[in-house]
């Protein structure tokens, strides 16, 4: 396993030098390679999913394995290479939402197979700005624009080039040229990946520790027939200590979005967000009220959003409903005994007309054995009401990481 992992390290470093390096660059490889670093995780994960929509319950037991390898530095250019390989161990008996087969079954949406999910050149030569290109994890504002879907087996990652600026100690700029987003799904399912051309811009300002300020926008132009939109918004977030062990927080955001100029047809949506989290005597909690709003018959979306981190973990609003979507939501958690417990309750309505969308309770319990082993349980509990059906999900997982 040694000569192995020091061989893709010696590659990876030899990569560098070939795409960024000057003719003397090689005298330091070595110490690119004694800077290297090569991670290995693994990630079992038994999954069922119990829907009341006339197909078998879905029995998915999992395996991800992750091999990651970065460079050091030659010349300010370093790499990553991360592969992924996922398979099944035992119960197969699901489908894995890409059209490859097992349509009897319930969606647990974890193709097998292998993946390359991220391989790319970064480059810090410039003060204060990193440049990179390649596929690459990219994440903004707590996934819910852009994200890597890492719930999920098989990780989403983009093909993009990215410039990252830290103008000043307070205010930074993110700036990505997206042409491929590379899905859950893989590239051989019929869902394929998006290709297109998408811009995202992401600029914090962080005048202090209280008070953090995030401006977007998402320029999303899509080959083939999804529907362009351009996206515009803010979040704003506030902590602050109330006492030794008890803190306050309230997180603000805003969007607005309408079709792209080559997009029909024509809609203004709003997106909101209100939540105040709270913290004392080893008990934390939130309320929050989210909307994606709806015009002219099509919903607010967010097509690279960590979408499972949101609006319930059975997974019934990956799409917003064509009259928008409405979630009033309450969380409530605490540690015993080294173990995170939390749960979680939504409402549903439709944001326009007086749909009810029906409810949901999220269970969460999860347990860090040691730095490289931690495990967890979770269950969701959908009850229909006007809109999909009944659903319970239930997942037992175990990460480790060498």
């Amino acid at each position: 396993m040694k000569k192995v992992t020091t061989a893709i390290t010696l590659l990876a470093t030899l990569g560098v030098v070939a795409f960024g390096a000057q003719a003397g660059a090689t005298d330091n490889i070595s110490k690119a390679v004694k800077d290297s670093k090569v991670n290995l995780d693994l990630r079992y994960r038994y999954e069922t999913n119990d829907q009341d929509n006339g197909k078998l319950d879905a029995k998915a037991s999992t395996l991800k394995t992750r091999l990651t390898v970065k460079t050091g530095k030659v010349n300010n250019f370093t790499a990553l290479f991360e592969v992924d390989h996922v398979t099944t161990l035992g119960a197969d008996d699901y489908n894995d939402a890409t059209g490859a087969g097992n349509g009897m079954y319930s969606v647990v949406a974890d193709p097998t197979g292998l993946d390359l999910n991220q391989a790319y050149l970064s480059y810090t030569g410039f003060d204060k700005t990193t440049l990179s290109a390649g596929r690459q994890r990219l994440a903004h504002n707590g996934h819910r624009f852009l994200g890597t879907v890492g719930w999920r087996q098989n990780e989403q990652t983009f093909d993009a080039y990215r410039a990252q600026y830290q103008a000043t100690d307070a205010l930074n700029i993110d700036y990505s040229y997206i042409y491929n987003a590379n899905r859950i799904f893989g590239s051989d399912s019929v869902k394929g990946d998006l290709k297109g051309d998408f811009h995202a811009l992401n600029v914090k300002y962080s005048p202090s520790k209280q008070h953090n300020f995030a401006f977007f926008s998402y320029l999303l132009d899509f080959d083939g027939t999804a529907t362009d939109t351009d996206t515009y918004g803010m979040d704003y977030k506030f902590s602050s200590k109330l006492g030794k062990d008890s803190k306050l927080g309230v997180n603000l955001s805003y969007a607005m979005q309408s079709n792209g100029d080559s997009s029909t047809p024509s809609f203004d949506a709003n997106y909101y967000l209100a939540e105040v989290t709270g913290a004392t005597s080893g008990v934390f909690g939130a309320v929050g009220y989210e909307v994606l709003g709806s015009d002219n018959n099509i919903g607010f979306s967010t097509p690279f959003a960590t979408l499972h981190k949101f609006n319930g973990w059975a997974d019934m609003f990956l799409g917003t409903p064509s009259n928008g979507l409405e979630d009033l939501y309450i969380k409530v958690g605490t540690k015993v005994s080294g173990i995170k417990l939390t749960a979680i309750y939504h409402e549903y309505t439709a944001n326009e007309g007086s749909a009810d969308y029906g409810s949901e309770l999220d269970l969460v319990a999860a347990y860090k054995v040691n730095k490289r082993v931690s495990v967890l349980a979770k269950y969701a509990a959908y009850s229909a009401d006007g809109y999909g059906v009944d659903t319970d999900k239930l997942w037992l997982m175990t990460t480790f990481k060498f």
